[in-house]
Formats: structure tokens, C-alpha cells, sequence
């Protein structure tokens, strides 16, 4: 029985979209911006500072002071008052809501290694968005952005997706053993919605 879906995605493919749209239809809880708000809660931050972090690894800068900090008297002595908000911490605090919300189950969840923190998990189905260049810089376009601010964020976002997938999970992203559907969301979003509902109803042991 199928009580989770995963999404791992394309920057601008319209994953969030689609898995809005598939939690509407299966009237389960949706885990995108739900998700960081509770690790925000846990980490006693704001939802912005961890998204502003989240699914990326630190920059070196950040790197470095985090290394200073820790490794010094005065930064020992200020930690707890900084509140440090790292890519490590953000791991740690994503795995516990993940795990929590799988275990809870009827759970739509967006990313934020979701996939590779329930791999192997039997009642959980793993899907991948992603869409030609051109059309994932027009559908950014469509929400306001430059040509050229969307193909720098295409490239741009993807890549930090890449580095922090590799350095927290030793994955090649995507690695495509770890999903059951790639969808190119270019057949449209309610057909993409469609598709994946026909795969849980299947692996449900529910007539399709």
C-alpha cells in the first residue's frame, strides 16, 4: 500500500505544481513549504533563513566562519546565541520531518533529500520531474523572471541540487535506480497527475 509520494525535480519543471495538484486528488497532507516551516520550528529559526540554505551546500565563506566559530573560545562561548543555520543542521532537522511525515503517512513530500531518506521504504513511490531547458526557462519567465535570470537559475539551482545530493547522500543526482517514474512534466501537468495516481493505485493492489 502506497501512503507516500516523493518528489525530486528539475528546477523549473513545475514539480511543485504537479505535486500540489497530486495531493488535492489523493486529499493528503502536502510537504513543500510545510516541511520547511517545521524544520524552520525545530531549529527555532525563520522559514526564509532555511530556505535560503536548504538543499544546498554551505558557501565556502560560510564554511570557513562555521569552522572559526566552532574552533575558537569566543565561538564557543557565542553558538548558542548565533543559532548557527548550516546545510548539516538543515540535513539532520529534514531527515526527522521526513521519517515523521512517511511514518504519519498520506504524504505528498517535496524534495529536500526525501527520496534518498526513504529509499527502500516499501509503501513509498519515488517520482523525478524534469523538462527540456527551453521550456523549464519559459515557465520561469511566466512567473516573472528574465530570460536570462531563469537560464542562470536553471543552471544555477540544479547544480547546487547536484553538489548537495552528492556531499550528503554519495549520489550521483539523479541517479535513476532510486525512482520508480521520470516524468517529463512537457505532457502536461494533469497528465502527469494522472500517471502518477495510476502508479499508486496500481502498487496499491487497487484496480487502475
Amino acid at each position: 500500500m502506497i501512503k507516500v509520494v516523493t518528489f525530486e525535480r528539475e528546477y523549473g519543471s513545475g514539480a511543485g505544481d504537479i505535486a500540489r495538484k497530486l495531493a488535492e486528488r489523493l486529499s493528503w497532507k502536502l510537504w513543500d513549504q510545510a516541511l520547511t516551516d517545521e524544520i524552520a520550528r525545530l531549529m527555532d529559526c525563520s522559514s526564509r533563513t532555511v530556505r535560503e540554505r536548504e538543499e544546498r551546500k554551505d558557501s565556502l565563506t560560510y564554511r570557513l566562519f562555521k569552522a572559526f566559530m566552532r574552533g575558537s573560545f569566543e565561538g564557543s562561548l557565542n553558538a548558542p546565541r548565533l543559532n548557527m543555520v548550516d546545510a548539516d543542521c538543515i540535513k539532520t532537522a529534514g531527515r526527522q520531518v521526513v521519517l515523521a511525515a512517511a511514518e504519519k503517512g498520506n504524504a505528498v513530500i517535496v524534495g529536500r533529500g526525501s527520496a534518498y531518506h526513504l529509499y527502500g521504504s516499501p509503501d513509498a513511490l519515488h517520482v523525478f520531474v524534469y523538462a527540456p531547458f527551453e521550456e523549464k526557462v519559459r515557465r520561469l519567465v511566466r512567473t516573472g523572471k528574465t530570460e536570462k535570470e531563469a537560464a542562470e537559475l536553471v543552471d544555477s539551482v540544479d547544480r547546487d541540487r547536484s553538489e548537495y545530493i552528492k556531499k550528503y547522500f554519495d549520489v550521483d543526482w539523479p541517479s535513476r535506480h532510486y525512482f520508480h517514474l521520470m516524468i517529463n512534466s512537457t505532457m502536461g501537468e494533469d497528465m502527469v497527475v494522472d500517471t502518477i495516481l495510476h502508479s499508486v493505485s496500481i502498487l496499491s493492489g487497487c484496480p487502475a
